[in-house]
């Protein structure tokens, strides 16, 4: 039984919180009292720093923030089905933004819109267009309140490619080629030969992140509300063609010069390699930057960061084939290139139970705002062990909060500006967000893209497997519902 079939509709929405209004000029008064039950992953990442916040907003406000935690595996099925059943124990979900388009769909969040208008304090025009409009908004109304702004650039050792006398890579082929020409120096001083491109490639974990970052640059060129994994009208798959043969080609090409267990490493084991300076390249999230000033970082200084690569030529939906750009094709192509940044997971992202009590509401908003605004936030994405990432226009135009933490300035305004050119990108990538997501992208793609890279089959025939696969689940939700809520997570309201 499908998730919208199971799940109960929520009794309070917007009509039902008329009247209720942001508080925090007078949150003292009106929070006194209040307990918001608050459900993530485990920390110190991501719940840590929650923690610690909401210690500051109970001595400002009244309000008992209790944060609890469950593995991230979990952590959906959770939520979900204390809303569901009527246990409603849980007051706030922090959690993927993707998820939240089946939450709504089944009835389960509180609209914060009416909360956001009236709010002096968070400063919608500086959070960053893609997760203002696409990661906090459905349909048009505000459910989600971002707290961690989630995409993913390339990274690159400054020292190993001004020695070899290369410059940063705009495209795939250019990936390729600068990791060919450094694989097998040594990078870190150690005796032993480091790598070209460090990727993480493990099965069961995050590597289809890596292989969408990759496609997304062939298949996505009209501006995010365009997509790029089905077709809008008719929510056929567009990954059985020769752009997304493309991104696997590359994405196997780079194990050519990167480490011998590459098969094997999630991100964590990527990010040692790298913060111990054994990678020329590295795909990552916006963790790097802060990790690499870390105390015991051996690349401090040595690393900077670019949009992420893209491709001259993308694909011609009508025959699948990839055909060169032209200014009507790539309209936002920078030199000629299609650049389509992704925003793999969308971002830590915290919504509200329609369910709770209006006082509960109102002080989860309150919470959620204080997490988001710019005095705290713009400190909180410049320390790597909390796992916020920047999102705010700020976080990138002020180099101060980021040199004070521990970055050079040369270093700050290179990974700032590489933020800046993703999270400005019209043609910025929007993650999946509709029922199923994790059936998608963790099982059938992840499944089908483990078999590629080792050996067992062609790129054809996986990709093939891919799209039958998205079909079975696309029919097993209900086709017209997933368009419509397809539609809904790209903007798409008609």
């Amino acid at each position: 039984m499908r998730l919208k079939q199971a799940l109960m509709p929520a009794l309070l929405g917007a009509t039902a919180m008329a009247g209720v209004t942001t508080l925090a000029s007078s949150a003292q008064a009106q929070h006194e009292g209040v307990t918001v039950n608050l459900l993530t992953r485990p920390g110190p990442v991501i719940a840590g720093r929650l923690e610690q916040r909401g210690e500051e907003f109970k001595e400002m406000t009244g309000a008992t923030i209790n944060v609890a935690t469950v593995p991230f595996a979990d952590l959906f099925q959770k939520l979900v089905t204390d809303w569901q059943t009527g246990t409603n124990s849980i007051d706030v979900g922090v959690f993927a933004s993707g998820w939240a388009v089946e939450m709504v769909d089944a009835g389960l969040l509180a609209d914060l819109s009416d909360f956001v208008a009236a709010d002096d304090k968070i400063d919608m025009d500086d959070i960053a267009p893609y997760f203002r409009e696409f990661n906090q908004k459905i349909d048009g109304k505000t459910y989600l309140i971002t707290i961690d702004g989630d995409f993913q650039m390339v990274y690159y050792r400054t020292d190993v490619l001004e020695a070899a006398g290369l410059e940063p890579p705009r495209t795939w082929e250019e990936y390729l080629s600068v990791a060919e020409a450094v694989h097998g120096q040594d990078m870190n001083g150690d005796g032993e030969a480091d790598f070209g491109s460090c990727m993480f490639k493990k099965r069961n974990a995050q590597s289809f992140y890596a292989i969408m970052s990759i496609a997304a640059q062939f298949s996505q060129t009209q501006g995010t509300g365009e997509g790029f994994f089905f077709d809008t009208e008719t929510m056929e798959p567009l990954v059985n063609n020769e752009a997304w043969k493309e991104a696997f080609r590359v994405y196997k090409a780079t194990g050519e010069f990167g480490p011998p267990e590459e098969l094997n490493h999630d991100i964590g084991d990527t990010r040692a390699l790298v913060t111990t300076g054994r990678c020329a390249l590295m795909i990552d999230w916006g963790d790097i930057g802060p990790l690499s000033i870390d105390e015991n970082s051996q690349i401090k200084d040595l690393v900077g960061a670019v949009i992420m690569p893209g491709s001259s030529r993308v694909l011609d939906r009508a025959s699948g084939e990839l055909v060169d750009c032209d200014a009507q094709r790539c309209p936002h192509a920078i030199d000629g290139v299609n650049h389509a940044p992704f925003a793999a997971f969308g971002g830590w992202s915290g919504a509200v139970n329609g369910k709770s009590d209006p006082a509960v509401v109102a002080a989860a908003y309150d919470f959620l705002s204080y997490m988001n605004q710019a005095e705290q936030s713009n400190f909180d994405v410049t320390q790597g062990w909390t796992g916020y990432n920047p999102y705010r226009v700020s976080q990138f135009e002020n180099v101060g909060p980021w040199v004070e933490a521990g970055f050079s300035t040369e270093f700050a305004e290179n990974y700032l500006g590489a933020i800046g050119a993703s999270l400005n990108s019209p043609n910025m990538a929007s993650d999946l967000r509709i029922p199923g997501t994790q059936q998608y992208q963790g099982i059938v793609l992840d499944r089908e893209l483990a078999r590629f890279v080792a050996g067992e089959i062609t790129a054809d025939e996986a990709l093939a497997n891919v799209e039958a696969g998205w079909e079975e689940i696309t029919d097993d939700f209900d086709r017209d519902a997933q368009r419509t809520m397809y539609r809904a997570s790209l903007g798409i309201t008609n």
